[in-house]
């Protein structure tokens, strides 16, 4: 089966914007992010385990707000109390997961195919979400995370670098049409390029 990334019939290489006479360290990059597992992982209420003793591809879980662990494949990002993301490009991580946390302790929900990502990286990266998300990203820093909305789309932004800033958006595979038109607009008084 061929997989059709969520961005497949929008999604445009080039250069757009604001772009004339400016440098390509000054412009916004924008890129769609495919192929990635994504795992929900949820530890039950009833559950004993204690997440610290778990680790999943050298990484531990992190139960304090806003904090994702990350190694060069794999991030963990916290979604809630005992609620977490796993994003790996180590699509054979799910059969290690599924061994080492058991059914009768936690949710695990492959949502792989049902998220659009979208990678916007460059100065102004975080002011191109500050116009439709009610978020200060001026707190963010790199291996952080939020669950917030942008114009009217509930969306997870993980921060990937501090500099120049690199952030990750996740949306529900069906808005990601629109999420992508909402970010783009939102990038063209700085210029950006479509990779």
């Amino acid at each position: 089966m061929t997989l059709i990334s969520a961005l497949e019939n929008i999604h445009k290489e080039g250069l757009f914007g604001d772009h004339e006479d400016k440098n390509n360290e000054n412009l916004i990059k924008i890129s769609e992010i495919k192929n990635l597992l994504i795992l929900q992982i949820v530890q039950y209420k009833n559950s004993t385990i204690d997440l610290k003793n778990i680790n999943i591809d050298g990484l531990s879980f992190n139960n304090e707000p806003l904090k994702v662990k990350s190694n060069n494949e794999t991030r963990i990002l916290w979604s809630g109390p005992n609620n977490f993301l796993l994003l790996s490009t180590k699509k054979d991580l799910l059969k290690t997961i599924n061994l080492t946390l058991k059914e009768d302790n936690f949710a695990i929900t492959d949502l792989s195919n049902s998220r659009a990502i979208i990678e916007i990286e460059g100065k102004n990266s975080k002011e191109v979400l500050k116009k439709g998300c009610p978020f200060n990203f001026n707190e963010l820093k790199k291996d952080s995370c939020v669950n917030s909305v942008f114009n009217g789309i509930t969306i997870t932004v993980d921060v990937i670098e501090d500099n120049p800033n690199k952030l990750r958006v996740f949306a529900l595979r069906s808005f990601g049409e629109s999420l992508y038109h909402s970010i783009t607009d939102a990038s063209l008084e700085f210029g950006y390029r479509s990779t």
